[in-house]
């Protein structure tokens, strides 16, 4: 779209909006990063015991990535704002000084932005070494 503004001198210019004329169509799906592909799946995998310190040491183990703490607390914040994820405190730990824990769990848009991202990736990947491989037909 051009807007015709006036210029200092008084005469009318055209203004170039670029926010308008994107040929990208926004995706169905919020897009997912890898670290937070790896924080969903391991809420997933965790269960009721999904809280910071499982879900580092999941993706840890699984991947061999080792995120800070502050990046899982920032990328499960970011999840919950998206809407992917709820969380609640659980009760104190029962032991002296016990702290309450920060409990996360998937929500059903969280599952289907998994699944999507999943989806995508595979479809992407066939055909070629990264994909699954092809059974040949007699």
């Amino acid at each position: 779209m051009v807007i015709c503004k006036p210029s200092m001198a008084g005469r009318l210019v055209d203004v170039y909006n670029a926010a308008q004329h994107s040929n990208m169509t926004p995706a169905p799906v919020s897009l997912l990063g890898e670290v937070e592909q790896m924080v969903l799946l391991a809420i997933l995998r965790l269960g009721d015991e999904a809280y910071a310190v499982p879900i580092r040491a999941v993706i840890k183990r699984e991947t061999g990535v080792d995120l800070s703490r502050g990046t899982i607390y920032v990328t499960l914040e970011r999840l919950e704002r998206k809407g992917y994820v709820t969380s609640w405190f659980s009760d104190p730990q029962a032991v002296r000084g016990g702290k309450a824990r920060r409990i996360f769990q998937l929500k059903p848009a969280g599952v289907t932005a998994i699944k999507a991202v999943k989806r995508g990736l595979d479809r992407l990947a066939e055909g070629t070494v990264a994909g699954p491989a092809r059974e040949k037909k007699a």
